[in-house]
């Protein structure tokens, strides 16, 4: 499986959020599978996405799509993101 994990520092979470749901179609439509938003629990505004894909290619080509970087910059972020493109290895049990 492929993943898009992506590390960023927002202004504010819930203006973050909403622009983030409201562009969940673009996702789906290059090949996203859905994934988890984290916040680091001593800074709100400190987010992490991991995002599933159903392939490496379609996830990086989302990722550095020029589309994003004025989605991202509507959206609040602040700074550089942190963009890592993962392949799962392995699964544990606990």
């Amino acid at each position: 499986m492929a993943y898009l994990l992506v590390h960023h520092e927002v202004e504010d979470f819930d203006k973050w959020k909403h622009n983030f749901n409201a562009h969940a179609y673009a996702r789906s439509e290059t090949g996203s599978k859905g994934g988890k938003v984290f916040r680091n629990a001593d800074n709100p505004n400190e987010v992490f996405v991991l995002l599933e894909w159903d392939s490496l290619e379609n996830a990086k080509s989302f990722g550095k799509s020029e589309n994003i970087k004025e989605i991202m910059k509507n959206a609040g972020v602040t700074g550089i993101p942190a963009i890592y493109y993962l392949e799962e290895s392995a699964k544990t049990s606990t």
